[in-house]
C-alpha cells in the first residue's frame, strides 16, 4: 500500500512515511492510492474489537510486521477504556447510538489516539529515523486532550497543543492545562479553531523552519486527522459496530443501514465513506453540521465559502470554517484530479471560497442543527428515553430527524456519539432544566449527577482539584515563536 498526496500524486511512500510525515510537503493530505476491500464481512460476526482492528489497519499498513501491529493494537485496546467493549451500541428511540467516549479523555478521539503513538514509534524505527518527533497539533476541543494523554512521557517524541482560548468547553480547557508529562506543552490562541489549524499548516509548509528544526534534530508531525495514521483506525468502530449489530439479531447480514455523524473537520464521516467504499453495507452517510453550517451550503450548491464569521456554539469541536478532511473525499470523488483539488485549495486560501459543480455528492446528506434545536433535543431524548448526551451528539440526532421526515427513509440507522455529556455540563444541565447562573462548571457537573443518576467519571471530578501547568497563551502570529522558544531553537538560542 503506497500513499499518494491529493495535491501531487506522482509524490508516493509507505505507511510509515506517511505517518511520521503527518502532511505531505506540497500541503496536501496523504490518501491510500486504493481502497482495500473488505470480502468476509460475514467472518467479522465473531470478532472483538482489536481482531477486527487488525483485519483493518494490516491491510492499509502494509509496512509494518504482523505481529508488530497486533502489538500496537493490543497496547491501544486495552484497559484505558471502561468497557472491554471497547465502543459499546445502545438502542435510543429506533436507531444505534455508537458511543465513542469510553476512553480515557472521554471523547471519540481516543479511539485513533491510543493507537497513534504506537503506530508512530513503529514508523520510527521501520524507517530509521534518529531524529526527535515534534508532534504539532491543533485542536477544537478533544483532540488536544486525547492526544496529550497518548503521547505524555512518550520517549523520543514531544507533543505541542494549540486550542483557541475562548472556543472549547471548560473541562476540554482544563484536561489540556492540567496536562502532566515533560514532552507535553499547551498553548491558548487568541482566536478561533481555524487560526490555529491554518497556523499549524502553515509551520508545517515553512521550509525556513523546516530546515531549522532539521538541523537541530527535531522533525514535525501530526496527531490531527490529517495524519493517516489517525484517520485509518476510525474506520474500524463502523465495521465493528455493524458486526456487533448482526450478531444481536438487530440487522440482517447484509441489511443497509445509515451513519450519522456530527462533523467539523470531516475526518469522522470520511472514515465511514472509506467504511462504504470498503464494502460495509452503507445506505446514505448524514453529515450533521451545527450554525457553522459551510459544510451543508457546500454540499447543497457545490460552493465552499468560509467567508464568514465563525460562531461560537455549544458543540465547540465543530466549531470550523476550514473542514481539512473534505480535501480528500474531493480527491476520490474527482478520481484522482490532484490538479483541480490543489487549484481549488490554493483559492481557499487566497480567496477563501472555491466551486465544485461536477462532483457526485449522492452518497451524503447534509443538515445542520441551531442551538435552540441541540438543547431541545437533548431535553426531549432524555424525557422520553432517559438517555443523556453531548451538545455534538444532539446535533447529529436532530439533522437525522430532519433526514427522515424529508426522506421518509426508515431504514436502521447508527448515530456516532462522540463526548460524554459531562465534558460539556452547563450546556447539558441547563437543557434539562438545571439552573446554571453563575454556579462552578463542577458544582454544575454534581447537580446533573444527582438528577440524572449518572455518575461523573472520576476523572473528569478529580479535575477541579488539579494543578494547571500550561499557562502559555500566544497571537496567531506568534505560533513559530513559542515552538522556537519550548524546542530552545531559533536566532536567540544558538
Amino acid at each position: 500500500m503506497r500513499y499518494i498526496s491529493t495535491r501531487n500524486k506522482e509524490i508516493s511512500i509507505s505507511s510509515s512515511e506517511a505517518i511520521i510525515q503527518g502532511i505531505s510537503k506540497d500541503g496536501g493530505l496523504f490518501v491510500p492510492q486504493i481502497l482495500p476491500r473488505i470480502e468476509d464481512l460475514e467472518a467479522m460476526e465473531n470478532m472483538g474489537y482489536r481482531e477486527i482492528a487488525y483485519t483493518i489497519m494490516k491491510k492499509f499498513f502494509t509496512d509494518f510486521e504482523l505481529e508488530s501491529l497486533k502489538t500496537c493494537i493490543d497496547k491501544a485496546y486495552d484497559n484505558k477504556f471502561d468497557t472491554d467493549i471497547i465502543a459499546p451500541v445502545v438502542e435510543v428511540n429506533n436507531s444505534f447510538i455508537l458511543e465513542l467516549f469510553h476512553g480515557p479523555t472521554f471523547a471519540f478521539k481516543d479511539m485513533a489516539l491510543s493507537i497513534l503513538p504506537y503506530l508512530l514509534k513503529e514508523s520510527i524505527r521501520i524507517t530509521s529515523i534518529q531524529k526527535e518527533i515534534v508532534i504539532l497539533t491543533a485542536t477544537s476541543g478533544d483532540t488536544g486532550k486525547a492526544a496529550l494523554e497518548g503521547f505524555a512521557n512518550v520517549r523520543g517524541i514531544k507533543i505541542i497543543v494549540f486550542y483557541p482560548e475562548n472556543g472549547v468547553s471548560e473541562i476540554q480547557k482544563k484536561q489540556m492545562i492540567t496536562q502532566e508529562g515533560e514532552n507535553t506543552f499547551v498553548v491558548g490562541i487568541r482566536g478561533n479553531f481555524d487560526d490555529a489549524q491554518n497556523g499549524v499548516k502553515d509551520i508545517f509548509n515553512d521550509r525556513e523552519f523546516i530546515e531549522l528544526i532539521d538541523k537541530n534534530n527535531y522533525m514535525f508531525s501530526s496527531a490531527n486527522s490529517i495524519n493517516i495514521g489517525r484517520l485509518i483506525p476510525q474506520i474500524v468502530y463502523y465495521f465493528y459496530s455493524y458486526s456487533m449489530l448482526v450478531k444481536q439479531k438487530k440487522l440482517n447480514k447484509g441489511e443497509k443501514i445509515n451513519i450519522v455523524v456530527p462533523t467539523g473537520n470531516f475526518g469522522n464521516i470520511l472514515a465511514a465513506y472509506y467504511a462504504k467504499v470498503m464494502g460495509l453495507p452503507v445506505n446514505k452517510l448524514i453529515c450533521a453540521s451545527n450554525e457553522n453550517n459551510v459544510l451543508s451550503d457546500f454540499f447543497r450548491t457545490g460552493v465552499y465559502d468560509k467567508r464568514r464569521e465563525l460562531i461560537l456554539t455549544s458543540s465547540p469541536s465543530m466549531d470550523i470554517l476550514i473542514s481539512s478532511n473534505l480535501e480528500r473525499l474531493l480527491f476520490h470523488l474527482s478520481e484522482g484530479d490532484d490538479k483541480i483539488v490543489a487549484s481549488s485549495m490554493e483559492k481557499l486560501s487566497k480567496e477563501g471560497f472555491y466551486k465544485m459543480n461536477d462532483l457526485n455528492f449522492e452518497d451524503f446528506y447534509n443538515n445542520y442543527s441551531t442551538e435552540e434545536e441541540v438543547k431541545e433535543r437533548i431535553c426531549k431524548v432524555f424525557k422520553k428515553e432517559n438517555y443523556l448526551m453531548d451538545p455534538h451528539t444532539a446535533v447529529a440526532i436532530n439533522v437525522y430527524e430532519k433526514y427522515r421526515s424529508e426522506t421518509k427513509d426508515n431504514l436502521k440507522t447508527i448515530i456516532a456519539s462522540t463526548a460524554s455529556p459531562y465534558k460539556f455540563g452547563n450546556t447539558v444541565a441547563s437543557a434539562i432544566g438545571i439552573k446554571t447562573g453563575d454556579k462552578d462548571e463542577f458544582r454544575i457537573l454534581e447537580e446533573l449527577e444527582d438528577k440524572t443518576k449518572i455518575a461523573v467519571p472520576k476523572a473528569i471530578k478529580t479535575l477541579k482539584d488539579k494543578v494547571i501547568l500550561h499557562n502559555n497563551n500566544c497571537n496567531k502570529g506568534d505560533m513559530r515563536q513559542i515552538i522556537e522558544e519550548f524546542l530552545k531553537v531559533g536566532v536567540a538560542n544558538d
